[in-house]
Formats: structure tokens, C-alpha cells, sequence
């Protein structure tokens, strides 16, 4: 009988993951376990994901504030620094900024506006229209943003971020200045000295910083890029993809995550002879239509997966070869010619006009996306996720 069902995304079940366990091993016999209990038999080019924080919280790979501390002050030994362009996050950023405050002794804190990178919003651009303000070339003092805005709380936590960051920072022992705007050269009016802790656009920040004369240009990318004091560390992407652990300590991005996955990977074909694929995943990659948010506050989507998930789809649009191509077919015999014009399809599909309207994103993007919404980020206990059919097509 032909196979109805095409993708399918399970989240498995794990134990809790305690620093020191083998999480290949984890993965690979939680998957197995679960394939037994429900009657499901793995297959060729199935995925298997696990998420980034248990991957890293079995490594270890955690960094204290003084840890964080250490490397800031080894990095600006002034002791001054602008600190541009955080995002509003006190799981993502709280416990980074208090490090780096502790290593410092006088900081400006720069905010992007109307909000951050990934869409928290301070203010809605209908508010600095109505205030005769422009976002791209405006530099608002703290007192000049509150005279026209008074206090904005997020719409989802409650927080007034520029207040709790200021008071976090200055409970450092840390002198502190607030500023808004968005050309990061205008952090160079309150100091030489910046870090720069965008992430997607950091290496554009650095160079501009440093074309304009900044003295010390660095990125969250570059602390703890290396052990500090017995401090876990990210040699590619340092504090960013970090999270709070504890209000001392943060959980890094995992390190080496290749030799992970290609033991999972082993792990399952050894067990069942098929081979599948496995990534490890943090964020998704979408946005919210209420709040905004773009979801990706990690500096990318997997950090590390199998050969066999590289790349982007090759599809064709079906609705387009419905309309267009066969338009004058129905039935078997239209199902017949769709599935023909599947099979004969070119290897790569990249500007023909039968694959318009495909989503045109890397598969560990898309995938990932998929995991993260599959196993969420709450209590459901499915740090791995079990996905069949991803690369089925209408005609299997």
C-alpha cells in the first residue's frame, strides 16, 4: 500500500543530563529505546537532533562572572570600555553583562532602538514617529529617551531593560552610562574601547569600529574563546550562544560538537544498519507576529550536524507544476506526470521557476526549526528529536 504520512518529528526522551555523561551514548540509546516501545522502525536518511544545552551541560562547558571577569579585564586593562548593542535577555545576556561589569570600572552601555537585534522592542517606531525621532541617525541620553518614552516594560517579561541592566551593572561596582543608537561608530564619543555584543552583525561592528579609530575592538565572540582560570570556552563563538545557569555562572555553546554527532551517528547505524543523520540544535530560526522576536539569539541555528544535512532543498513547487505545467491534467494522470517530472528533476534547482515559492534556507536552518519548536523549551523532556520522511518526496 502506498505510504501516506511524510514528515514526521517526534521528541524522545532522556534522563536528565548531569555534566561528566556520555551524551552520544544518551542520544543514541534514548532514540533506540523509544523506537522499541513505540513499534517504530528506524530508516535510512531519518534525522536525529539534540539540543545544544545538554550537549554542553555533559561536557561541562560552564564559565563563573569572575571567569567572564578575568577575561574582560585581560582584554581592557583600562578598565573602560563601551559595551554596544547586548540584547534585552536575562537568560541570554544578565549574567555575560555582570562579568563583564565586574571587569570593569566605567562602562557605556549602548542600546540599539526602536529594539534589539532579535526584535525585542524598547519602543515601536509609531513611537519615534510620533516623537520626531530617527532611529538611524538620533543618539538618545538615558533622560532624553525617558523624557519622551517615561517607562516602557517588554511586552512579554515586564522588564524595563534599560533600568535593570543599568542597576545590574552599577551593583558591580561599575560606573555606568546608558546611551541609544544604532551606528556602532557612535560609541567612539564615550570611549576607545569597545565590545561588541551583537551577533549576527559583529563582524560588520568590528570593522567599522575599527576603521574609525577604535583602540580595543572585541566581541562576545572573542571571550573565552580559550580556558580562563579552568572556565569551560567556545573556541569559535565564546560567550555568544551562552545561557544562564545559575545568577554566577553560564552555560557555554558546546565545543567540539562534530565528534558528537558522528558517534551518535555510528552508535545507531551499529545497532540497526541504517544510516541516518544527526545535528546538534539551538534556536530556531522564525519570528513571532505579536511580540516580534526573531527567534535566533544563538550565533547559528546548529553548530554542528553530519555531511549529509549540508546544503539547502532541491523541490520542486507542486502547486506551480499543477497550475502551469499540467494544468490541463487531473487524476492518475496527473499524479502520474508530477511524480515523472519529480524524478527527472535537475540536481540543482536554484533560479528555475518550477522551484519559486520553495523555501530557499539550509537544511540545518530548517531543520532546526523544526526541533526547536517540536521540543520546545520548557518542561516536556525531549532534548532529542526524531524526524522520518524530511527527504521523502511525492513519489516515495
Amino acid at each position: 500500500m502506498e505510504r501516506l504520512i511524510g514528515t514526521v518529528s517526534r521528541g524522545v526522551r532522556a534522563p536528565i543530563i548531569r555534566s561528566g555523561d556520555d551524551i552520544a551514548a544518551i542520544v543514541a540509546d534514548s532514540v533506540l529505546a523509544a523506537a522499541k516501545s513505540e513499534d517504530i522502525a528506524i530508516r535510512d536518511r531519518d534525522v536525529v537532533a539534540v539540543t545544544e544545552a545538554v550537549v554542553a551541560r555533559a561536557q561541562g562547558n560552564y564559565a563563573t562572572v569572575e571567569q567572564i571577569a578575568a577575561d574582560i579585564r585581560a582584554k581592557f586593562p583600562s578598565g573602560e570600555a563601551a559595551v554596544i548593542f547586548p540584547i534585552l535577555s536575562r537568560n541570554r545576556f544578565s549574567v555575560c553583562l555582570k562579568g563583564i561589569a565586574t571587569g570593569l570600572k566605567k562602562m557605556t552601555l549602548m542600546l540599539s532602538y526602536p529594539s534589539d537585534e532579535v526584535g525585542n522592542h524598547l519602543v515601536s517606531l509609531d513611537d519615534l514617529d510620533a516623537a520626531g525621532i530617527n532611529p538611524w541617525t538620533d543618539v538618545l541620553t538615558e533622560a532624553e529617551y525617558r523624557k519622551h518614552f517615561g517607562i516602557r516594560k517588554h511586552t512579554f517579561t515586564g522588564v524595563d531593560y534599560i533600568e535593570f541592566y543599568r542597576e545590574l551593572i552599577t551593583s558591580c561596582g561599575c560606573e555606568c552610562e546608558v546611551i541609544l543608537a544604532n551606528d556602532c561608530r557612535a560609541a567612539l564619543a564615550y570611549a576607545k574601547n569597545v565590545l561588541c555584543c551583537d551577533i549576527h552583525s559583529r563582524q560588520r561592528s568590528k570593522r567599522l569600529l575599527t576603521a574609525a579609530g577604535a583602540e580595543n575592538v572585541y566581541g562576545l565572540d572573542d571571550v573565552l574563546t580559550s580556558s580562563v582560570d579552568g572556565s569551560g570556552f567556545n573556541s569559535k563563538y565564546g560567550l555568544l550562544g551562552s545561557n544562564k545557569a545559575t545568577d554566577e555562572t553560564v552555560k557555554l555553546f558546546p565545543e567540539g560538537g562534530e565528534s558528537v554527532v558522528l558517534d551518535i551517528q555510528k552508535r545507531i547505524y551499529d545497532a540497526t544498519g541504517k544510516q541516518i543523520d544527526v545535528m546538534i540544535y539551538g534556536d530556531g530560526a522564525f519570528k513571532d507576529p505579536v511580540g516580534k522576536i526573531w527567534e535566533l539569539a544563538d550565533p547559528v541555528v546548529a553548530p554542528a550536524y553530519t555531511a549529509g544535512l549540508d546544503g539547502q532543498p532541491n523541490e520542486l513547487k507542486l502547486k506551480y507544476l499543477a497550475d502551469n505545467d499540467f494544468a490541463g491534467l487531473s487524476g492518475d494522470e496527473l499524479k502520474k506526470a508530477i511524480s515523472d517530472r519529480i524524478k527527472a528533476k535537475d540536481g540543482n534547482l536554484v533560479g528555475k521557476m518550477d522551484s519559486q515559492g520553495t523555501t530557499p534556507r539550509r537544511l540545518t536552518d530548517l531543520i532546526g526549526s523544526l526541533c526547536d519548536l517540536t521540543s520546545g523549551s520548557g518542561d516536556k523532556g525531549t532534548p532529542i528529536v526524531w524526524i522520518q520522511g524530511y527527504f521523502d518526496n511525492y513519489t516515495n
